[in-house]
This record gives structure tokens, sequence and C-alpha cells, in this order.
């Protein structure tokens, strides 16, 4: 599905007019002015899966925010714009092939790190909790409890299930269980899928990391389907040489000035693989090994 169908970044050109019309005073970063227009990177026009492609400090990352901004993008951790972010964004223009979206997100590393971060703090609490609910057990199952007002009845209906109750049968009966906790890589996984829903556009920024290769084949399929059967589009930036090879996808290499479309296999980050495993390639096929 195609929602987003072309934005556009000023050139260098309309930044050094912008520039002009700034007063003059001690500015010591004009990000993100002067990150893509670095690549001539002036125009990105979308297919169902489009993929940015290039070597850290390149700009993709740069010019995913910029989409997710300007096409109002939902999003879980807070990006820190520059001061100069917004007068960016004025000289951006968006052109979609219809209505925008309902669902509309991007997704980064930060997102995924703090889901899991967030998840395994809420386990420790619910920890200290039990370790808390324990004592209180023994506490109340061996003191004696007297009602003196209306508002001792919730304590006094605890003691009786105390007295009533095992001890383990009391703390599952009073507090929640513990979140699911699985491996950084399932875990990440599934917080893709969560956050995706049908017929939206979905940015997502390497979302290679945390996952294991199998992982990311399982993301790769899930994508594909996304795309071709839910009527998802996506945006992503990658150096995984498995999201690389997305079925369909248009992949810019901003490795290059300017920047270009590139079939995966002519990337030279995915051609160094290449090389290595063709140099190692008897030790694979050694059956000694």
């Amino acid at each position: 599905m195609l929602y987003l169908k072309r934005i556009t970044f000023p050139d260098r050109d309309r930044e050094f007019d912008f520039f002009c019309t700034v007063k003059r005073k001690c500015y010591s970063d004009f990000y993100p002015f002067q990150v893509l227009s670095s690549v001539e990177l002036t125009a990105l026009d979308f297919e169902p899966v489009t993929i940015l492609h290039g070597g850290n400090g390149c700009g993709k990352t740069t010019a995913l925010n910029v989409i997710a901004q300007k096409t109002g993008a939902d999003r879980d951790s807070i990006y820190n714009k520059s001061s100069f972010f917004p007068d960016y964004l004025d000289l951006c223009e968006v052109k979609w092939t219809g209505e925008r979206p309902e669902n509309c997100r991007i997704i980064t590393s930060d997102d995924v790190f703090d889901y899991m971060l967030n998840l395994r703090y809420l386990n420790e609490g619910i920890d200290h909790r039990r370790e808390e609910m324990f004592q209180e057990y023994l506490h109340k199952k061996h003191t004696p409890f007297r009602v003196n007002s209306l508002e001792d009845y919730e304590a006094l209906r605890l003691a009786n299930q105390a007295k009533s109750r095992t001890q383990s049968r009391y703390v599952r009966e009073n507090l929640m269980p513990n979140a699911p906790e699985r491996s950084n890589g399932e875990s990440a996984f599934l917080y893709f899928v969560q956050k995706m829903e049908e017929s939206g556009l979905y940015i997502l920024d390497e979302p290679e990391n945390s996952l294991s290769p199998k992982r990311q084949h399982e993301l790769v399929r899930w994508i594909e389907d996304a795309a071709r059967f839910f009527h998802c589009q996506f945006v992503i930036s990658t150096h995984s040489p498995f999201l690389l090879a997305l079925r369909g996808a248009r992949i810019y290499d901003l490795d290059e000035t300017p920047v270009r479309v590139k079939h995966w296999t002519k990337l030279q980050n995915v051609r160094s693989y290449y090389d290595f495993f063709r140099e190692h390639q008897g030790e694979f096929e050694d059956p000694k090994r």
C-alpha cells in the first residue's frame, strides 16, 4: 500500500537563502540543515517498502526523523529537536497519494530498549512487593485483629483471608503476576508486532538492533506480509543484509553523493559480507569441520 508518495528537502541554495534571513548570532549547530544537502539528497520517492542505507553519519536517521515530524507520526521516546528543526520542516514538502493514514508511527531503537527496561523494572517492583506481602501474611495470620470502625473493614478482610489461605495463595490473590519476560530478541520482535496495526505507515529506525539473524528473518517475513496483505507502508533505515533483501524494496544508498537508488546486492556493505563469506567458503563446505 502506498500512502506517502514523496518528500522534498531543501537543497543548498534554499538553505543558503534561509541562512541569509537568520539574525547574526553565534550558533554552534544548525542541525538538521547541511546534513541531507551535503549528500545532495533533495527528494525521496516512496514505494510500499522504502529503505535508507548508509554508514554512521550519512543522514539516514536525520531523514527518518524529518519524515516522522513532517507526517505527524506518533512516537514513544522523546526526540530532542534542535532550535532550527521547525525552520527546516517548513522548507520540506510532503505529498500523499490520498489521505494520511490514521495509523502513522515511528519506532526507534530507544523505544525498544525503553520497553525492555520498563518491563524489567516492573517485575523488580512486583518481586519486591511479593517479599513484603510474605511478611504481611505472617503478621496478619498470627496477630489478633479488632474492628473499631467501618474503615477497618478492608484490613479485617485481609486478616481473615490470611488466616484461611496458605501463604502462596494469599500472595497470588492480592498481587498481580510478573509480566512475562523473554529474551531481548523475542521482546524486541514482539514490540514491533504489537505496535503495528493494519493500514498504517510505519517508520523504522534500524529495527535489527537486539534481533538475532533468525528474528530478523521473522521480521522480514512479517513486514513483507504486512505490506502485501494488510495495507501497510514502511520506511526503514538499516544496515542489515536481511532487511535490505526485502522483496520489492526501493533502496537509497546515502553513502553516495548524490544519493542513488541501488539493488541491495550492489551496496558496498553487502558486498563486504559477500566477499568475506566467499573467501571462507571452503571452511563452510569442509565436512571435517
